[in-house]
């Protein structure tokens, strides 16, 4: 079970779009509406979104989707009565709503329209909703024993839209190159052929890396948001590994390091992103020595340095 959640201000949008026929809808919970037709839902939205003008985005949409595995056992009254706990863990309550299936696509899946504008006036909240949701969709798939991916490899990527088509094709050339790399200057090298750049987040104006950027087909993506096995420590940690298993069957040998510049504080300033881990576009800003340089290494010759200090 997966949910994706948008927010926006148009109520006509999106109930026409749970609604339409060509999508096979069919309404599985409802309250607080005038049914009659599209018309007369959409304006009970409004009416009651205009008890707070001050929220800017009073339509609330989620989609639920399900695995195909469980489509035998996932009646339109189990979904919907998933669909209604769901929504009380979220914390979407007091409130108006529509809940529809849709029959176009090949997993099941229901739409949840709800108006973040409650029937006293008062905002439904939405702090850190999309980790809240990844829990209580995990939550409610083991409670009901639904089918539970393996991972990412069963993503139908042809199906997926931008940025998550060029995200899966990331995820894919990672796990080869981390798998087969010994270091980071050849990781950062391999990912380079194949268009991808790599940049590092500092901790503050220091030299410790804290962090890492992928940038492909203009999108930019945290390691640890592609995957958590791709955050810059778990990275760090595969190369670490790959790099000891080839020591076993070949001779040790020196690796070379490029040297190193120490960029004044208004190029680090132009470096560093936000503090998501987001990177300036602008490449020329960035040292060509800083992009390959190995973190690795230099954080072994500190730790080195650190036991001579203590013995």
């Amino acid at each position: 079970m997966m949910a994706k959640i948008v927010k926006g201000g148009d109520f006509k949008g999106v109930v026409n779009y749970i609604l339409d026929k060509e999508k096979g809808t069919q309404v599985v919970a409802h309250d607080g509406l005038f049914l009659e037709n599209k018309e007369t839902i959409a304006m009970s939205f409004n009416v009651q979104s205009q008890m707070n003008n001050k929220v800017a985005k009073p339509v609330g949409h989620i989609a639920l989707s399900f695995s195909k595995e469980d489509e035998p056992r996932l009646t339109n009254r189990v979904m919907a009565g998933i669909a209604l706990e769901y929504m009380e863990r979220m914390g979407i309550r007091n409130t108006q709503f529509l809940i529809a299936r849709h029959f176009d696509k090949e997993h099941p899946h229901v739409h949840i329209a709800f108006n973040r504008i409650d029937n006293n006036g008062n905002t439904i909240s939405d702090r850190n909703e999309r980790l809240r949701s990844t829990r209580i969709c995990r939550e409610l798939t083991l409670k009901y024993g639904l089918y539970m991916a393996d991972g990412k490899e069963n993503v139908k990527r042809n199906r997926l839209k931008e940025p998550d088509k060029t995200k899966y094709e990331l995820y894919a050339i990672l796990k080869t190159e981390t798998g087969r790399c010994g270091n980071w200057n050849v990781l950062v090298a391999n990912l380079n052929r194949q268009g991808v750049e790599v940049r590092f987040k500092y901790k503050g104006q220091t030299n410790e890396v804290q962090g890492v950027v992928f940038t492909v087909n203009s999108y930019r993506f945290n390691g640890s948001k592609v995957d958590r096995r791709f955050s810059y420590s778990r990275i760090d940690a595969a190369l670490q590994r790959n790099r000891m298993e080839e020591q076993h069957d070949y001779p040790r040998q020196e690796q070379v390091q490029p040297n190193r510049i120490n960029p004044d504080k208004h190029d680090r300033d132009n470096f560093i992103g936000d503090s998501l881990g987001l990177f300036a576009s602008n490449a020329n800003n960035v040292p060509e020595e800083r992009e390959l340089y190995d973190p690795y290494l230099r954080n072994r010759k500190k730790r080195k340095k650190q036991r001579k200090i203590n013995w």
